[in-house]
């Protein structure tokens, strides 16, 4: 059920392909989201190296002191720049904190856009040398893919391919590295303590790359918990809850969540990085009927 549930499309045939492969991708991908709300993406020009970077700079954050990580904790921005501590989140509905800590990077408008007024700064991160350099070459790696995807969504929509294209630039999108933290002793968390209760994402996608274990599960139309395979390498993209109201529901905004491992690997991390590409702030726009 797996393979046609949740497809794995390549990129690069919609990026550099012919007429008909650019029309094809298109098409499996708004089919993918009208049903499952979810794909896994190939040949999207992020190469390993970049990721086994970005996944080395996390894992460096992460094991900072806590009261050094603290430093960047900023309370009035509620967590959309730099680090947030454990207990903090909590998914829609559920009554105990998700078991995670992250870390979130904003949107650099560096060509004058005055909409730079209404977004923090960043949180520059000292004490890890390259953290700060790849971070954003990765935001901007994924911001550039997410385009792309915009793209052959507006042409499944039968919109001008170009239609989002104005709605992200210097969108206030968000890249989140994510720490799941070791459980010494399972046995004394709370039964619904998990890694990340079942919720929907509130933007238009979420692209996430190279997650560092299993454990991302999607809730499929037979209301049944589908886990997400992918290869490192490759990226997992889902619809949010922007793109599902823009589209009158056609687009799906999927429940997914991450599952706690079973008890005897609750010692170990888990890392993942997703990118929620958004609108400008403050920016609201309906599609053409």
């Amino acid at each position: 059920m797996s393979a046609p549930y949740i497809p794995c499309l390549d990129l690069n045939s919609y990026i550099n392909g012919s007429a008909a492969e650019k029309k094809k991708f298109s098409d499996d991908l708004g089919y993918a989201f009208t049903n499952s709300g979810f794909v896994t993406i190939t040949n999207h020009g992020v190469s390993q190296e970049l990721i086994d970077k970005l996944y080395k700079n996390i894992k460096a954050c992460f094991s900072l002191p806590l009261e050094t990580k603290r430093k960047y904790e900023k309370i009035e921005l509620a967590g959309q720049r730099g680090y947030t501590s454990a207990g903090k989140e909590t998914a829609k509905g559920a009554k105990t904190a998700d078991l995670k800590e992250f870390w979130q990077i904003g949107q650099e408008v560096t060509d004058g856009d005055p909409i730079k007024a209404l977004y923090p700064d960043n949180e520059i991160l000292t004490e890890v040398a390259d953290f700060n350099a790849v971070t954003q070459e990765i935001y901007r790696s994924l911001e550039h893919n997410g385009k792309f995807l915009l793209r052959a969504i507006a042409t499944y929509l039968g919109l001008s391919t170009d239609y989002f294209d104005q709605h992200v630039h210097n969108g206030n999108s968000i890249l989140r590295g994510l720490h799941y933290f070791p459980i010494e002793n399972p046995e004394e968390i709370p039964d619904d303590a998990v890694r990340a209760g079942a919720h929907e994402d509130i933007n238009l996608i979420t692209l996430l790359i190279g997650a560092s274990a299993d454990g991302l599960e999607v809730l499929t139309r037979q209301n049944e918990w589908l886990p997400i395979k992918a290869e490192h390498t490759d990226i997992v993209v889902n619809v949010g809850d922007m793109l599902q109201r823009l589209t009158n529901n056609k687009l799906r905004s999927t429940t997914h969540r991450v599952v706690n491992p079973p008890k005897e690997e609750m010692k170990n991390s888990r890392f993942s990085v997703p990118f929620f590409l958004k609108v400008k702030s403050f920016q609201y726009f309906l599609l053409p009927n």
